[in-house]
């Protein structure tokens, strides 16, 4: 029996909105395809190839479910069909993603003593920060001896255009996927976060000539940051290394000295990842 509700401003009673029950109908079968997808996953990385009634039988969906998933993930590059057997295995595209969860271990992991030598010198915060779509994530911290220290930024998104980590990682960047992020409405934190495109790429154009990125409360009032970037073996950039105080401490007038250490542990924390051999 279709359940019914009162239209509390006409007395009357209605069927529920179908639009609203279609959606969360939709959007639980969304999450249910994502569920068995990375279900093949699993299941190709355990045999090491499998075919489609195999992978039904295992998923406990029809044939033409499972070749459906398999088709999305093959579109991708996740899953390759051997075509002399029929069966399937995981794709170079997994290599892709399992390479770029890799660096981020490993720099993570190498950061660790150049970020704590420089937190330990300085007395200052020193991220070390990736990009992370249109944003950049901090991976590594070392907080530093400093009564008063930036806050705690593991873990957090950050603004590419306000931060001196993320000026470093959007100028190095391939000019489309650049353009691409310049094109987008930038948001203002401050009254001299820098939303202009234009004005931005003056900026980046900058951190290209000098070696390093500043924000002086860009991103929030009274904090200042230099920030240079990491190199892999290739002379990609795929990180960029930052330390970050009070204007106070780090003013105008003392963030070139910070920026010559701070480019100094950019190219050493380089060297340990391949760069310069």
């Amino acid at each position: 029996m279709t359940r019914t509700h009162k239209n509390p401003g006409r007395g009357e009673e209605s069927a529920p909105d179908s639009a609203t029950a279609r959606g969360r109908v939709g959007a639980a079968g969304a999450v249910q395809s994502v569920d068995r997808a990375v279900s093949v996953l699993e299941i190709l990385a355990r045999h090491g190839e499998a075919g489609v009634t195999e992978i039904a039988e295992e998923l406990g969906v029809h044939k033409s479910t499972a070749f459906r998933l398999l088709g999305v993930l093959e579109n991708r590059g996740l899953v390759a069909q051997a075509k002399d057997r029929g069966k399937y295995c995981l794709g170079a595209g997994i290599l892709r993603l399992a390479g770029a969860a890799a660096v981020r271990l490993e720099i993570s992991q190498e950061g660790v003593p150049v970020c704590r030598e420089l937190a330990d010198e300085l007395g200052e915060t020193v991220n070390l920060a990736v990009l992370d779509e249109d944003a950049a994530v901090n991976v590594m911290q070392a907080r530093g001896t400093a009564a008063v220290t930036a806050q705690n930024w593991l873990g957090r998104r950050t603004p590419l255009h306000a931060t001196s980590s993320g000026k470093v990682l959007l100028a190095h960047l391939p000019p489309a996927l650049r353009e691409g992020l310049l094109a987008r409405p930038l948001a203002r934190f401050t009254e001299r976060t820098i939303t202009g495109a234009s004005a931005l790429r003056a900026e980046l154009e900058a951190v290209i000539e000098q070696g390093y990125g500043v924000t002086v409360e860009e991103l929030e009032l009274g904090l200042a940051a230099v920030a240079a970037p990491v190199r892999a073996h290739d002379g990609q950039v795929i990180a960029a290394i930052s330390v970050s105080g009070p204007v106070y401490r780090r003013g105008a007038d003392r963030l070139p000295a910070l920026a010559k250490r701070t480019v100094a542990a950019g190219a050493e924390l380089s060297r340990r990842m391949g760069y310069g051999f």
